[in-house]
């Protein structure tokens, strides 16, 4: 194992008692929490294929759907009911376009191994944020036990590696499973299992779902041929003898222990579309793959897992303050406060790991509610796929912080999406193009949910996928990718757009308007006074909309079909026709086409300021009087949330350039929560505050990956921005954050920039093009400050603080 001196290691001197105390690593596809222990030890293991229902469950939903009434021509009642402002006949129709839910993530098995010898004593376990490698110590007698963990992505299998000096060691291991075990086997050689999948799952919100966790009959396989079935094997490499009993393995005598464990499961074919294999196919690939990796050897597998991963991690790093290298105490060193720029500082790479454990190309579907880690049958939300802002918030700073690669699940989830969301489009609402609604799951669940009694404002918002669609922009922004942006991104967009033209409707003045339209996942108080979510053109759809036209039509441009394409053409029609940003009687940026009261001026939910992050067309460069509306909106929703909600709030604060107040959110979010880990908060309570697990994980609470992913966004946004046609260096870095560095961190227009700042004034400033045109003018911008350059491929520019080339 290599451990540079540069590393950034978290430190915890006790093995978890509480999965939220454990320490993550993952691959992509194979992720386990690490609670360590000396006596016995627990690993839980996820994968990310690992969903309750099945392929043909959309399809199935939205048959139900249309047969119990739902279409084109209730639609059209609904819309005359809100025009009306008939909220309540508006419900009951839309009541019938709500299927019932999208799927859970399920946790799959338990690793224990059980260590012999009563003088055992643990020293404590690190997870190698460059690497990462969970590394534990812990002694025994007069000998000293050393034990790794890591998800390795090349030999997609998790690993554990066991040594001991100067002596040997007895242990058992034993493999278990909370879903339904169907054959479970031990030999010499290792142990396996193979374990039937839920076809059905409900979530907590659904309480009176009469079977909340449904396996299939005896025999079942779905219309498409599914058969919810996954394999797990265990292989074993040790000097000690080696015997298997009641389902355990035994091994005595040991000096070493290698354990390689992978996994093959029906769902996963689905996702790589691939035919289905049967049952025995799966037991053999899971042995097979789990003997390969074994068969590298200890020292291979982490030569490769740590070159692997550190290529991917290394590009980009960000240092606030003066301490990145070493071995940090997460609770006494992170979650004390004692250095909140040390704190700053891991939260960023905390944030880039965990993406690059959660989400790899060539693993399983993308992050979801909760990364890559779930020990709960039934999840808070189903640990789901939440696009009403929780995925997206996942992937905000996946090109920012160099790890565009790891947006190619999210990509892969779109494009089923197309395929499920076309459907809808055209059966539900008569409409072109795909879109999705506030939930999906990787079987591409496009429907609304609510089973028929789901509010509006969270259950019926049809810009999902509109949301979604941005990303692919993105990505293609950021590298510069014009191949990217041919053969995947632009027929997404285009189609995406299809549903966005026959979305809006002309209104009595002449403009166009999405209808229904809410504002997730606020209320507002209707003129007779009752509390409301359906409406007209609220802030976010209009946004969303305008953004993803512009961006179809710029990049048919790029693409040179924009003056053949019909399409373009009618966005050239629609867009001067869409409301215009609008603000309160007192100045605030407006959520509602109407000036209606908020029901909750102080939602956790910034679904108007989406215009200011991520989109950015709000900004207080181009348009300084939206910007002071939207701080205004901000300064009325106050600060205090939970993880997501605040990575939000600091992300629009920095782009507003408020370093203030986004440091005191910052400051809000990572303080240590210390109530119950599993309970769930009232967002509209006093116990909607959440804050940072033991093991850093941010909570709602419950926990929630996209807080910690958010927070990485966030603190980005802080340093360096790109939006606009710009790079801002420092925009919003508070004075109480004096001195740092950047290096790598990745801009739009296929640049990546290297600062240095000291004494709370940039020291010098680095750009390098990585994709693009060499002729394609840079505008840098460091306060009152202004520079235009182009910078060649290969040809860095360097400038210094008054942004003079060097």
């Amino acid at each position: 194992m290599i451990q540079n001196p540069d590393d950034l290691l978290l430190s915890w001197p006790q093995p978890a008692t509480d999965w939220s105390e454990a320490a993550p690593v993952g691959n992509g596809r194979l992720g386990a929490m690490v609670f360590g222990g000396a006596a016995r030890a627990r690993w839980q293991v996820n994968d990310a294929t690992v969903w309750s229902g099945t392929p043909d469950g959309p399809r199935e939903a939205l048959s139900n759907v249309l047969a119990d009434g739902a279409g084109p021509q209730r639609l059209a009642e609904v819309r005359e009911a809100i025009r009306a402002e008939d909220y309540e006949r508006a419900r009951e129709l839309l009541m019938s376009f709500e299927g019932p839910y999208s799927q859970e993530f399920l946790p799959f098995v338990d690793l224990w191994m059980t260590l012999d010898g009563s003088a055992l004593a643990y020293r404590g376990r690190t997870l190698n944020l460059d690497n990462g490698i969970v590394s534990e110590l812990i002694e025994l007698d007069d000998r000293t036990i050393r034990r790794l963990t890591w998800s390795s992505s090349p030999a997609d299998a998790l690993c554990i590696a066991l040594t001991v000096e100067t002596g040997t060691v007895d242990l058992t291991l034993a493999l278990g499973s909370p879903l339904r075990v169907v054959e479970h086997a031990a030999s010499e050689r290792g142990l396996s299992l193979g374990i039937e999948l839920p076809v059905d799952g409900a979530p907590l919100h659904e309480p009176d779902v009469p079977e909340p966790l449904r396996y299939a009959p005896e025999g079942f396989v779905s219309a498409s041929g599914y058969d919810p079935y996954a394999a797990v094997a265990l292989a074993v490499d040790t000097d000690g003898r080696m015997s298997a009993s009641e389902g355990a393995l035994t091994i005595n005598g040991a000096s070493r222990v290698l354990i390689t464990l992978a996994s093959s499961t029906a769902a996963e074919d689905v996702w790589d579309g691939a035919d289905p294999a049967d049952r025995a196919k799966h037991q053999r690939r899971a042995t097979a793959w789990a003997r390969a990796a074994l068969a590298l050897g200890t020292e291979r597998l982490l030569a490769e897992h740590e070159a692997d991963l550190r290529t991917l991690l290394s590009g980009t790093r960000l240092t606030i303050g003066t301490r990145r290298a070493g071995t940090f105490d997460v609770a006494d060193e992170v979650l004390s406060g004692k250095d909140e720029q040390l704190t700053a500082t891991v939260m960023v790479q905390l944030g880039r790991y965990l993406l690059a454990a959660a989400s790899r190309p060539g693993g399983g579907p993308p992050a979801n509610l909760q990364g890559l880690w779930n020990q709960e049958l039934r999840p808070a939300w189903s640990s789901n796929y939440t696009i009403n802002i929780n995925t997206q918030m996942n992937y905000w700073g996946a090109e920012a912080a160099g790890l565009s690669e790891c947006h190619e699940p999210l990509f892969r989830l779109i494009e089923k999406l197309a395929d499920t969301g076309g459907e809808v489009a055209a059966q539900l609402y008569g409409a072109r193009g795909w879109l999705a609604h506030h939930n999906s799951d990787p079987w591409g669940w496009a429907l609304p949910v609510g089973m028929g009694h789901g509010n509006p404002s969270w259950a019926i918002w049809m810009m999902g996928g509109v949301w979604l669609a941005q990303h692919l922009w993105d990505h293609a922004d950021f590298t510069g990718d014009t191949d990217f942006l041919r053969e995947r991104a632009w027929p997404l967009l285009r189609g995406c757009a299809e549903f966005c033209l026959d979305w809006l409707v002309p209104a009595p003045d002449g403009m166009l308007d999405t209808i229904p339209s809410t504002s997730p996942e606020n209320l507002f108080v209707s003129r007779g006074g009752t509390r409301e979510s359906l409406s007209v053109s609220t802030a976010m759809d209009v946004a969303l909309i305008r953004a993803l036209l512009v961006r179809t039509l710029t990049t048919a441009h790029l693409l040179g079909s924009a003056d053949e394409d019909p399409v373009c053409a009618e966005i050239r029609a629609a867009l001067p026709r869409l409301r215009p940003t609008a603000l309160t009687a007192d100045g605030r940026l407006r959520e509602w086409s109407e000036d209606h009261t908020e029901d909750d001026p102080h939602h956790r939910h910034m679904s108007p300021m989406i215009a200011v992050f991520p989109l950015g067309q709000i900004d207080p460069d181009t348009t300084p009087d939206l910007a002071e509306a939207a701080a205004g909106l901000l300064d009325a929703r106050g600060p205090g949330a939970m993880g997501w909600s605040w990575s939000w709030k600091i992300a629009l604060r920095a782009r507003l350039r408020d370093a203030a107040t986004a440091r005191g959110l910052l400051l809000e979010a990572v303080r240590p929560f210390d109530g119950d880990p599993a309970r769930h908060a009232d967002p509209s309570g006093a116990e909607r505050w959440g804050g940072l697990l033991p093991n850093l994980f941010s909570t709602h609470p419950p926990f929630q990956i996209d807080g910690n992913y958010g927070l990485m966004a966030a603190v980005l946004e802080i340093v360096v921005q790109s939006h606009g046609g710009a790079i801002r260096a420092l925009p919003a870095v508070p004075e109480q954050w004096p001195d740092g560095s950047c290096r790598g961190v990745r801009c739009r227009g296929g640049l990546a920039v290297d600062l240095n700042w000291s004494r709370g004034a940039l020291t010098a400033l680095t750009v390098r093009r990585l994709a693009g045109p060499s002729d394609q003018p840079v505008s840098i911008r460091y306060g009152d400050l202004r520079r235009d350059l182009t910078v060649p491929v290969g040809a860095p520019v360097r400038l210094g603080p008054d942004l003079r080339e060097l």
